[in-house]
């Protein structure tokens, strides 16, 4: 997501939290922020993200499967561990930003589907943990 143009199409703002995230726009016609339900109607989606031999999961879907599958979910990660899960029958390593990034994917896609248009434009939060070089890594993996 780059800086655009007024002509580009809407801006997003998404709060990357450690438990939950939540996604939002702009709306100049009524001047005030909408909050974007998810896909399950909720305001907040869980900052979590799991895997299975064939999916990855986002949100509450991924929430949902924790209790069954707890080695491959990630939710709460803090500092700069390597994430090891198994996923599609290997074991992958994700860095904490990498995981984030799967969430700050599903954010963008939520807002797109709600407004019916491609965002280009969003403000983003990060955990307080993530520090200058972990930042710069989360942009790129967008």
């Amino acid at each position: 997501m780059a800086a655009g143009t007024k002509d580009d199409g809407p801006a997003i703002g998404i709060d990357l939290g450690t438990t939950y995230s939540c996604v939002a726009v702009w709306r100049p016609v009524h001047q005030r922020v909408e909050v974007i339900a998810n896909d399950q109607g909720n305001l907040t989606t869980p900052s979590c993200v799991a895997f299975t031999e064939t999916w990855r999961l986002i949100g509450d879907a991924a929430m949902n499967q924790a209790a069954m599958n707890p080695v491959n979910t990630v939710f709460g990660r803090s500092g700069r561990p390597m994430i090891v899960v198994k996923y599609r029958g290997e074991e992958k390593q994700f860095a904490a930003e990498e995981i984030s990034s799967m969430e700050l994917v599903k954010m963008r896609e939520t807002a797109e589907a709600y407004l019916g248009t491609t965002v280009k434009d969003a403000v983003i939060t990060v955990p307080v943990y993530f520090n200058d070089s972990q930042r710069p890594l989360l942009q790129k993996q967008l």
